[in-house]
């Protein structure tokens, strides 16, 4: 099976490049990883320390400060099809909760996807902690307007009055902002 899945060509490839400029977090794993990226995230924090799949959840999670946490849905399945390709192995096994370890296939297939590995790590790193955080208060407040906003607009038609009302208070908030 060809690492990307049933993309062939430079196609899988592009595909992990795909998000770099859309917010990188959020959204589902994918938009996130770009198709294949996920797989080669896991591969490799598995390579730096065999770990369960709800440890690698959290580790990704915390690698991304908390902007996004991939669902289970989507680790386990991928976990499987590590294992399915001999690229991890099930080291220790304790009820349902399997510790996978990097294999030497799984290293070779890392050291062959090397640039688009460390091209995700970098990202990482570029979204981690710095003069770019949005501070969870920040984000929580936004998504509170854009609901309150979602649900002002599904109750029907604004008037004109209301419109350039709440346009008045967008443009405030915005000039209150640049001026911080």
């Amino acid at each position: 099976m060809h690492p990307f899945g049933h993309h062939h060509g430079h196609h899988g490839e592009r595909c992990i490049r795909r998000g770099e400029g859309d917010g990188f977090g959020g959204g589902r794993g994918h938009r996130v990883f770009g198709q294949g990226g996920l797989r080669l995230v896991l591969l490799q924090l598995i390579a730096d320390k065999p770990s369960h799949g709800y440890e690698l959840i959290k580790a990704v999670e915390d690698r991304l400060h908390g902007t996004y946490s991939p669902s289970p849905g989507v680790v386990y399945p991928t976990l499987t099809w590590l294992e399915e390709l001999g690229y991890t192995t099930v080291e220790d096994s304790e009820g349902a909760r399997k510790r996978y370890a990097i294999t030497d296939a799984g290293q070779a297939y890392l050291s062959e996807h090397r640039e688009a590995v460390d091209e995700l790590l970098a990202r990482f790193n570029r979204h981690g902690p710095g003069r770019h955080e949005r501070p969870p208060e920040i984000a929580r407040a936004i998504e509170n307007f854009k609901l309150a906003l979602r649900m002002r607009l599904s109750q029907g038609p604004l008037s004109k009055t209301q419109v350039h009302a709440l346009v008045d208070v967008l443009d405030a908030a915005a000039k209150q902002v640049e001026r911080l």
